[in-house]
């Protein structure tokens, strides 16, 4: 016979904890909720976060920083129109930095295609890059005589290595994840924002509310 007001008791118990979410719809401010989406939607209208852009000045930085050391290197060896001549007309895998220069022209071109004008939102762009630069870094360290020409064969691989990895680690852990929470946010305003539609739907205007006239005595 106990038992009963033990089951209606665990009843109501169940229904008052769902009434925080009920109140929580009912709470919801229908201006802040638009205001959050039309937001989003103007970021996206810009065609690029803010955070996209930033990684795409990045890979515009590694492309001149590694054009200015590169030019340099030329002025140190002799002269830039000496030395151009003998590493790009007569070039040598073993002891030229052209190679190098291209390299990062490869990685701007790629990454600035994949992620500014396509807009990719994929890491296989960024992984591709890294990787060739990575193999083919390796391989001239190994092979080539670059150690021996100063102190230039260090700084070239070794800033174009890092740069490759730096661009890598902040796509991967920066831009995809914070757009992918944005994303996420919008989306759930956007619910958010149709369910308190259909529980608000509107302030009534003084002409919904009105009075009939008055009725003629003794009708």
């Amino acid at each position: 016979m106990n038992q009963v007001p033990g089951d209606a008791e665990n009843a109501h118990s169940s229904s008052v904890e769902s009434c925080p979410s009920l109140r929580d719809v009912h709470s919801i401010n229908p201006t802040q909720l638009m205001t959050r989406i039309e937001t989003y939607e103007g970021r996206e209208k810009k065609g690029i976060s803010d955070v996209r852009r930033t990684f795409c000045l990045f890979v515009t930085f590694d492309l001149l920083f590694i054009t200015l050391l590169w030019i340099i290197e030329l002025n140190v060896k002799g002269g830039i129109e000496t030395t151009l001549e003998k590493e790009v007309l007569q070039y040598d895998y073993s002891s030229s930095y052209f190679d190098i220069f291209l390299l990062a022209v490869f990685r701007f071109k790629v990454l600035i295609l994949a992620y500014a004008m396509c807009r990719l939102r994929h890491w296989w762009a960024i992984a591709f890059t890294t990787a060739v630069t990575s193999a083919f870094l390796l391989a001239k360290v190994i092979i080539s005589q670059l150690f021996s020409q100063g102190a230039f064969g260090y700084v070239l691989p070794i800033i174009s290595f890092i740069l490759a990895w730096i661009e890598t680690w902040f796509l991967d852990f920066k831009v995809l994840p914070q757009e992918a929470e944005e994303e996420n946010r919008f989306l759930i305003a956007q619910d958010a924002s149709e369910r308190a539609a259909l529980l608000h739907p509107g302030v009534f205007s003084d002409g919904q509310f009105y009075s009939p006239p008055e009725s003629v005595a003794g009708s």
